[in-house]
């Protein structure tokens, strides 16, 4: 009897064909009457790699040509599920789509990559001036607070890019800031000269995790990815994306988060914190919420952190942005 296909969508990058095929082996294994067929695609963000990403378009610069073949009029390009990295997912996804399962985090820590012949072991060794490469406001700003002598420069590109820009021997980069998990699922683990807790640097809302986009009611859909779900990284994501939806920022402003879930005691810790571009001023706050309904209790949570920080200050600074200066 043959399997019938379930087509998986996702961008066309080697991590990302990476974690398409990691989600292919979670619903191969959980139902062997299924055979995935993975299409990758290349999106208006990986076309575009000479600017930063705030300058045009966000978070919708990953997703939309992908949203489009969930609803294919010819059966034949259609796909049934799209596979992101959860960070690059919109918090609020256009009418018809919906996040059907968040799969377990990899370390969602952000690291330091030093060039493979570098002196330097962390961001405390650079001299005055140095460069830092990252293209990410949350980072450089959160890394401003601490390292105010460093300059920080935007690089784009898939992660082999990156590294191959940092290692160059010709290269004005000292060092680069990039995601541990991206490092980790390409077994590149090595790499990473420094990882970074919060107490350096909060990571970006769903950092780590995967992310599955599907036909928003397609109940079919719903009971396989129930069964490939992580349940303590569905939380802790899904708190963090209310904090950031509730403050109305996007992949373009610096809110970074850490999250904890007990599950013993099934108590979350929500911590959160938004920082201006230059790295002059931050509002950090906490909230911790008992769960008894895992969606509902999770995005109270991350509502709830983001309404104490709007009244310490934190809406201020993000409105305050003004994207044409940063960098």
């Amino acid at each position: 009897m043959s399997k019938e296909v379930l087509v998986i969508g996702g961008r066309s990058s080697k991590l990302a064909v990476a974690q398409s095929t990691k989600v292919k082996e979670l619903i191969e294994e959980q139902f062997p009457q299924y055979e995935c067929r993975i299409v990758a695609l290349k999106t208006l963000g990986d076309q575009i790699q000479s600017k930063p990403l705030y300058s045009f378009g966000g978070k919708a610069v990953w997703t939309k040509e992908l949203e489009d073949l969930l609803y294919h009029e010819d059966a034949k390009e259609r796909i049934d599920l799209i596979v992101h990295s959860l960070k690059d997912v919109p918090t609020l996804l256009p009418d018809g789509f919906e996040i059907g399962a968040i799969t377990k985090r990899v370390d969602p820590s952000d690291c330091l990559v030093m060039p493979i012949d570098s002196k330097y072991k962390s961001l405390d060794d650079l001299p005055n001036g140095s460069i830092v490469g990252t293209s990410s406001i949350r980072r450089s700003a959160q890394l401003k607070r601490r390292y105010p002598h460093l300059k920080f420069e935007s690089v784009r590109g898939n992660i082999h890019t990156r590294l191959k820009k940092v290692d160059d021997p010709e290269s004005h980069y000292q060092c680069i800031i990039l995601a541990a998990a991206g490092l980790i699922r390409m077994g590149l683990e090595s790499r990473i000269t420094q990882t970074f807790n919060s107490t350096m640097m909060y990571h970006a809302v769903g950092q780590g995790a995967m992310g599955i986009e599907i036909r928003e009611g397609d109940e079919k859909l719903r009971n396989i990815l129930s069964k490939i779900s992580d349940e303590e990284t569905t939380v802790c994501c899904l708190a963090e994306r209310s904090l950031m939806r509730t403050l109305e920022g996007g992949c373009s402003v610096p809110i970074g988060v850490e999250t904890k879930y007990d599950a013993s005691k099934k108590e979350l810790l929500l911590k959160g914190i938004v920082v201006d571009v230059d790295g002059t001023k931050a509002i950090e706050e906490q909230h911790s919420i008992i769960i008894q309904d895992s969606k509902e209790d999770s995005m109270a949570c991350g509502k709830a952190l983001a309404e104490k920080m709007k009244q310490a200050g934190a809406k201020t600074i993000l409105d305050s942005i003004n994207l044409d200066r940063i960098h």
